[in-house]
């Protein structure tokens, strides 16, 4: 989906759940990290994270824009558009919106190391130096064990 598509879309999905227009610009946001999508109060934008619709697929995407547009249309409303407001809520609640998205996969641990007293394991995403950490339940000294990468 294009930047273009999702305007659309966004747009479609204004008109028929909120019957309102949507005005301003929709466009995807590879840099969000922990979040489906944000509406930015200065130029009044929804930006979407595009690795949700790839995992997830349109009902998630469909969940997260009607999420934003209760943000959008609350704020240019003048009402409580924040999480905590009741406004917020109720609107969430009357188009279906999801109050919070999935979680994306985790990366995987690639690299494993052990201690040499307890023998307790630490995987970890990025390699370590091991004469600079020790064991945290003992103190012992660690050694890489496996490597996935």
């Amino acid at each position: 989906m294009t930047d273009q598509e999702l305007q659309t879309y966004v747009e479609n999905i204004s008109q028929v759940f909120f019957h309102k227009p949507f005005l301003h610009r929709a466009c995807f946001n590879a840099r969000l990290r922990t979040t489906g999508g944000r509406y930015v109060l200065n130029d009044h934008s929804i930006e979407i994270n595009p690795k949700h619709v790839t995992e997830f697929g349109l009902p998630e995407l469909e969940a997260i824009v009607k999420h934003e547009l209760c943000h959008y249309h609350l704020h240019l409303g003048g009402k409580g558009y924040k999480h905590r407001d009741v406004d917020f809520k109720t609107l969430l609640q009357q188009v279906g919106g999801a109050r919070h998205c999935r979680a994306l996969p985790t990366a995987v641990p690639r690299h494993t190391y052990e201690c040499i007293s307890c023998g307790l394991q630490f995987k970890r995403q990025r390699q370590i130096r091991t004469g600079r950490y020790r064991c945290g339940k003992c103190y012992g000294k660690l050694k890489k064990v496996a490597s996935d990468g």
